[in-house]
């Protein structure tokens, strides 16, 4: 379980003097955050709301695949955000919640983690999380974007069936990592990366940052699956944060998709 009051009041290891503060929203059980967060923002909720929950019956990823949400094993949060912000530049806020949830498992459990384009968080070749971002925009401007990242923690064993092998932090470190630790950092690591996305941070240091924090964004073979299926190797990131991926047919700009290693 959480500690609501310790998250709330903290200034050292809490989100006290955060713009999270006052604005956290706990289920014990519930659908899914994301979900939480979509009616929240649609009634006006304001910037910096958290929903977060213990277990999800209806937990969902990119492409409406399924996120399995056992109850108290993983961290499973979404956070309401109104940033102000282009339009165009909203294929980012994936790429910055990569990099928050990347330097919170790095805080909260030392581990390294690989960025797998545009949403997977890996360990080696396992997963342990993703991140599913929805976003609404009126004209140029985007009206809210909900940030969905889900990470397994405690968990011991996973369905055999999956698409990439999966692990839990707990598994990797050996030891029982705190769900609320990992809560606090990320939130505090997200808050800074909109910050400076909303500040007018180059756009281009953005796509920078993730290249050198993962395997697969340059000369990786991968197979693109979705609208623009290929298979080539990756060659980085443009300024918008798509997938250059260097084919025989050309370079292909992947805008949404998934990737995995060519067979």
């Amino acid at each position: 379980m959480f500690d609501l009051a310790a998250l709330e009041s903290s200034r050292e290891d809490g989100l006290a003097e955060t713009v999270f503060a006052g604005k956290l929203h706990y289920s014990a059980v519930t659908g899914s955050t994301n979900s939480d967060a979509l009616s929240a923002a649609r009634n006006g909720a304001p910037h910096g709301s958290v929903y977060f929950a213990d277990e999800q019956n209806a937990g969902r990823g990119r492409g409406d695949h399924g996120w399995h949400s056992a109850a108290g094993e993983g961290l499973y949060v979404s956070v309401l955000l109104r940033p102000r912000i282009a339009a165009a530049r909203l294929p980012l806020i994936p790429l910055v919640a990569g990099l928050a949830a990347a330097e919170a498992i790095g805080t909260a459990a030392k581990l390294t983690v690989d960025l797998r384009w545009p949403n997977d968080l890996l360990i080696g070749p396992r997963k342990t999380g993703g991140i599913l971002v929805e976003a609404h925009s009126e004209g140029s401007s985007v009206s809210y974007a909900v940030v969905g990242i889900g990470i397994n923690v405690h968990q011991r064993s996973f369905a055999p069936d999956l698409s990439t092998p999966a692990t839990s932090l707990d598994i990797e470190t050996g030891r029982r990592v705190s769900r609320q630790a990992l809560l606090v950092a990320l939130l505090k690591s997200l808050e800074r990366e909109i910050l400076a996305l909303a500040e007018g941070s180059p756009a281009e240091r953005i796509p920078t940052r993730v290249e050198q924090v993962s395997t697969w964004v340059r000369g990786k073979s991968v197979e693109v699956h979705g609208p623009q299926a290929c298979d080539g190797v990756t060659e980085g990131l443009d300024e918008h944060g798509f997938l250059l991926v260097r084919t025989d047919a050309g370079t292909v700009t992947v805008q949404t998709g998934g990737i995995r290693v060519k067979d």
